[in-house]
């Protein structure tokens, strides 16, 4: 089992092994901000880029697959792993426990490889505390609330109680939109991908020392995606997040006796 010690050591070692650091590209987003569809397609792009499976202790859904989209543990085995110190990162979510496993990390840095992981803001803090040189957070925005809200009811997969429950999850989501590295705006799939795509080759030429050997227009378009540059958007997403939240408490004013 990989120890916090093994990475941590692990660290530095490129002259002496030819292998170059490795990448940890963390996705997060709020329900419905498109972050599943954005990471599938940058995975199928890039086939050096790996998927972390993480562990949960919720229910298996129809049509998910054991191994592939999470390892599905009961509370007891994932009790076991927290004590074991298997996690390099867990939190809960929605009420059920999710967790990255420190030995999908430490094998992955110590290969010099590069790992996509799907976690919420909880688990992408931790993991950059922990591992601030190889990770990079990436965090997706809808064009505002209003649209993240209809995309959600949309669905039609989720009574209207669950659904409130997600556009409440979503705003916590948002206001910590500024720990992130990068913002990638996702109200055009193709210019949201080609943005995620941009920020993947710029970071993985950072970690090889390659950054000079990428197109201008790349490194120009994840520049433009970069927290600082993006702020005003986010902030303008958020404003329009918590305009909603008011939106119960207001009179009606157009309610009329019949």
């Amino acid at each position: 089992m990989f120890k916090r010690a093994d990475i941590a050591a692990s660290r530095g070692k490129e002259g002496a092994s030819g292998t170059p650091p490795g990448l940890l590209l963390v996705v997060s987003s709020p329900s419905g901000a498109g972050k599943t569809t954005l990471s599938r397609r940058l995975l199928r792009t890039h086939d050096e880029l790996r998927f972390s499976v993480s562990y949960t202790t919720r229910p298996q859904r129809r049509g998910e697959q054991n191994g592939v989209d999470y390892h599905f543990v009961s509370d007891e085995e994932f009790d076991r792993m927290i004590a074991a110190d298997a996690f390099a990162e867990w939190c809960w979510v929605h009420g059920r426990r999710y967790g990255t496993a420190l030995a999908t990390v430490g094998s992955a840095l110590q290969a010099g490889q590069q790992i996509l992981l799907d976690v919420d803001y909880q688990g992408a803090a931790k993991l950059a505390a922990r591992f601030p040189v190889e990770a990079r957070l990436v965090f997706i925005l809808p064009p505002s609330f209003a649209v993240l809200a209809e995309r959600l009811r949309g669905r039609g997969t989720d009574a209207a109680s669950i659904v409130e429950q997600r556009l409440q999850k979503a705003r916590e989501e948002l206001r910590q939109f500024r720990q992130y590295h990068y913002l990638v705006m996702n109200g055009d799939v193709d210019r949201a991908f080609a943005e995620l795509d941009a920020i993947f080759l710029v970071e993985q030429a950072r970690v090889c020392a390659q950054l000079t050997s990428l197109p201008l227009p790349v490194q120009e378009l994840a520049l433009s995606c970069r927290l600082e540059a993006r702020t005003p958007l986010a902030e303008q997403v958020l404003a329009s997040a918590e305009r909603e939240a008011l939106l119960p408490s207001l009179p009606t004013a157009c309610a009329v006796d019949q």
